[in-house]
């Protein structure tokens, strides 16, 4: 029973270690394939995909049945969803065109690492009062940058983002893990991983990147649980 304990507490100890991570392993790994890398030193593209599977393995490995389920479903489902936003609608385009290998694990991590802030003992302590800084902090974020840099695609998609927050009776886990997309778009944009269109649907302005894709990130975590709870009742 010891042992099991132990092991239990060593695996809980690693899954935090590994999303508190998230914002250094995100930085490193997209700077080894951004434009400047590759101009400076040579294409880091593959070393940012082995890395980015292995830190993926790490965090299914040590988190539990579901968090285990929702993540390689996350994987899949966020190929699907790049095929249909990048390659379909052309929102935005990656550095050597098409979709980076790494990218479907990225996406996993971001949701993995979110989820994980979310259920951390302090944190939950204070769930009440993060979901009220939450409340104000997004559509402040959102107007703010809509207004200031004309992002009318922020404007649109960030409402719709708080509306189904809104839905989803606040849950704080959507709110970690948009803080935790935005930093990878903020970062992955400043590298020139990949970069948003002008103009989405051409039509809507955005900025790039736009921090009103949380949305679309949103309603995929939205059918991510619906999918994997579906498939755990069979």
């Amino acid at each position: 029973m010891n042992t099991f304990n132990l092991s239990s507490i060593g695996r809980r100890r690693t899954q935090i270690a590994t999303a508190c991570l998230f914002p250094v392993f995100t930085f490193f790994a997209l700077w080894l394939d951004s434009t400047t890398f590759s101009e400076i030193y040579f294409e880091g593209q593959k070393i940012t995909t082995i890395a980015s599977i292995l830190y993926f393995l790490v965090m299914f490995f040590v988190s539990d049945k579901y968090l285990r389920k929702l993540l390689f479903t996350m994987v899949l489902l966020s190929y699907i969803g790049e095929l249909i936003f990048c390659l379909g609608l052309d929102m935005y385009q990656y550095r050597l065109k098409g979709i980076p290998l790494y990218v479907p694990f990225g996406h996993a991590i971001v949701f993995g690492s979110g989820y994980i802030y979310s259920s951390l003992t302090f944190l939950k302590r204070i769930d009440f009062n993060m979901n009220i800084i939450f409340k104000w902090l997004f559509p402040l974020s959102f107007l703010v940058v809509g207004v200031y840099f004309e992002d009318v695609f922020t404007l649109i998609f960030g409402s719709f983002f708080m509306f189904l927050i809104k839905r989803k009776n606040w849950q704080s886990v959507y709110f970690y893990i948009a803080l935790c997309v935005i930093y990878i778009e903020l970062v992955g944009t400043y590298f020139g991983c990949w970069k948003w269109t002008p103009k989405v649907f051409s039509f809507i302005l955005t900025e790039n990147p736009p921090i009103g894709a949380v949305f679309f990130y949103a309603g995929g975590d939205v059918l991510l649980v619906k999918i994997v709870s579906k498939f755990s009742k069979k």
